[in-house]
């Protein structure tokens, strides 16, 4: 029986593959084979050797590992004498001069990489629907908000060229990242490479040319893990964003808001008690798993300061904290994407509740413009403020109590009052912002 959500509830399957028991395998006998080309092309092993390997690696059973494991008790031995077993006559030679972690982290380096193809594509799925929702929206006014509070007007165009903009930074640190991240070696038991002899920095150098991996410059017995501790900062600053994003939408889904809405299907059901419920259940589900998430940095800092050349005290970890990081970061940036592609936007409850203050939000607009009239920007805003209070405690427009102030009417006919109250004359150039970030993000998605 299923134990883990990640087996029965989360994550899609091209990331699940990657970090299977069964790609794991096929990557240690990937390395394995490598390493023998590269030691055979050095004349460290007999001629043919590495052809011997490398057949034997394509088809070693990750079964009969298992079974060796449970046997000996040590996992990549296992991996070695399963090999070697599936050798016609090399199997002597496999692994010759290495180290377990030579074999363990390249082959972590391989599903690294291969994990973040996946998804930087996610991350530009998430970009291109933002920028292109920015670009249809540009031009729609809309209350902004501060402190949970209706304050001066926004665009929804604006809103979505904010997220748009963030996600492109991700893809410009991924872009630096990856180098670092996906990277093997072959340094040996405590790194000095000894037992590889003279063609030690040579072995490494090629191996990692056959994987089309970095190669560290320096090791112990491992990998450094301050290259995994930012890889997993990394998800976690992108699970951060569509946090943030579906924070917004959830806000702006509530019944007094009632702006957006999440796609919901003709026969779903919001509760299982009140019939009329449309929650905002796929947004609220990114929030939950971007916490997870963002848990995963704590014991992948933990695991930088390892003993001396090395303890095991990663390995356990990372063998949960890889496949969780990566699954989840997946499994949220293609919800998010399906939520915002199918994202409901209520064209007239936005005008409403851009309307709701009758005026008060557009008080700055007014305080700027008599500071430009020669008011002073300290007195007009002292008018601005106390007309305001007052539109409050009278429940009356703003319009009407400006009309009243002797200062205003010296210097604003009503004509320009309302004019200068018409929230949709009040976004600055919330347009060409959208227009000029559309324009420099656009090649990122070519």
């Amino acid at each position: 029986m299923a134990i883990h959500p990640i087996e029965y509830r989360y994550g899609n399957p091209e990331m699940k593959d990657l970090w299977s028991e069964e790609y794991r395998f096929r990557c240690l006998f990937r390395v394995e084979a490598a390493l023998a080309r590269a030691e055979e092309e050095l004349g460290l092993i007999p001629p043919g050797a590495a052809d011997d390997i490398g057949r034997a690696a394509e088809g070693a059973s990750p079964e009969r590992a298992k079974e060796i494991e449970d046997e000996i008790g040590h996992d990549m031995m296992a991996v070695v004498h399963a090999l070697a077993e599936a050798c016609e006559e090399a199997g002597e030679w496999v692994h010759l001069g290495a180290t377990s972690n030579d074999i363990l982290d390249t082959a972590t380096g391989l599903q690294i990489k291969a994990s973040l193809a996946v998804l930087e594509e996610k991350v530009k799925r998430v970009l291109r629907v933002l920028l292109a929702r920015a670009e249809e929206h540009k031009g729609l006014v809309c209350a902004g908000r501060t402190h949970g509070q209706i304050g001066v007007p926004t665009t929804y165009g604006l809103r979505f060229a904010v997220w748009a903009s963030e996600m492109a930074r991700h893809l410009e640190r991924l872009a630096q990242m990856k180098p670092r991240a996906a990277v093997g070696k072959m340094s040996g038991a405590v790194g000095t490479q000894a037992a590889f002899g003279a063609d030690g920095m040579k072995i490494q150098a090629r191996v990692m040319e056959l994987l089309d991996l970095t190669e560290v410059d320096v090791s112990n017995q491992v990998v450094q893990r301050d290259r995994h501790a930012e890889m997993i900062c990394w998800m976690g600053l992108v699970a951060s964003t569509l946090d943030k994003i579906c924070v917004e939408i959830r806000t702006l889904q509530r019944s007094e808001i009632a702006e957006v809405s999440e796609v919901f299907g003709k026969r779903q059901v919001g509760s299982s008690t009140m019939p009329h419920k449309r929650n905002p259940i796929k947004s609220e589900q990114v929030c939950g798993l971007a916490r997870i998430v963002r848990a995963q940095m704590e014991p992948a800092f933990a695991n930088i300061p390892l003993w001396d050349e090395r303890d095991l005290t990663n390995s356990s970890c990372e063998r949960i904290l890889f496949p969780e990081a990566f699954i989840f970061t997946d499994h949220i940036l293609a919800l998010t994407a399906r939520i915002l592609e199918g994202l409901s936007i209520n064209e007239e409850q936005v005008e409403r509740n851009l309307q709701l203050l009758r005026g008060l939000n557009m008080a700055e607009s007014v305080m700027v413009e008599l500071a430009k009239r020669g008011v002073g920007r300290q007195k007009a805003h002292e008018i601005m403020r106390s007309s305001s209070m007052r539109a409050v405690e009278e429940d009356r427009t703003l319009a009407s109590v400006l009309a009243e102030e002797e200062t205003v009417a010296a210097h604003l006919s009503s004509e320009e009052i309302d004019r200068l109250l018409d929230p949709h004359r009040y976004i600055g150039t919330a347009v060409e912002q959208v227009d000029r970030l559309v324009s420099k993000l656009a090649p990122l998605l070519r």
